[in-house]
């Protein structure tokens, strides 16, 4: 048994670092994994032993759920390739929304004030930045091919990352105005800031 493990979640599961990854493979691979490392299997082995297994089973399940989800898995590699997606801030806004967002804020502030027909207006709104989202993560499917095709390291697969997480980060605001209109059209769900926070 090795003395140290691997950190990096590819690396832990033995496959390698792409983008598009086999989900089925990746399934399989957590089965084997998890029988291997299952604490159960240690109770008789040294304390070392143990913690190993506990650690080893913490990365796992972090791990798969990470390389699982395509937006957690591109956002790790990310960041394990040196391009961290960071925190959203208002002059991240993407030009191309600027007119929505100001329309969002208008009626999100007109609800508030009393004007229940904007709930209409919010459900279509709604429902545009779900298209974009859709739109969004189909040009990432594009982008994901293009760095798994590119020679790991190279300027090629730098340049795919540089975009991704352009993209990313379009992906994380428009998903923040879905909440935020989530949250006026159903008051019980927790909206942790507005839309005009961001702007």
């Amino acid at each position: 048994m090795s003395s140290t493990l691997p950190r990096n979640y590819y690396d832990f599961f033995g496959i390698e670092r792409k983008l598009t990854v086999d989900t089925d493979v990746l399934q399989r691979r957590f089965y084997e994994l998890n029988r291997h490392w299952h604490p159960d299997r240690f109770t008789r082995k040294s304390p070392d032993e143990q913690a190993q297994a506990l650690e080893a089973t913490a990365i796992l399940n972090d791990g798969y759920r990470t390389l699982r989800d395509p937006v957690k898995r591109a956002e790790y590699l990310l960041t394990e390739e040196g391009f961290p997606i960071g925190e959203q801030r208002s002059k991240d806004v993407p030009p191309e929304l600027l007119e929505e967002v100001f329309e969002l804020n208008m009626m999100l502030e007109e609800l508030k004030a009393g004007d229940e027909s904007t709930c209409s207006q919010l459900e279509g709104a709604r429902q545009n930045f779900l298209d974009m989202r859709a739109s969004i993560e189909r040009e990432l499917e594009v982008l994901f091919a293009k760095y798994d095709a590119a020679e790991a390291h190279s300027k090629a697969a730098k340049q795919a990352l540089q975009e991704i997480r352009g993209v990313l980060n379009r992906r994380r605001y428009i998903e923040n105005l879905v909440r935020d209109v989530d949250g006026a059209l159903d008051p019980s769900i927790a909206v942790a800031e507005t839309a005009e926070d961001r702007l």
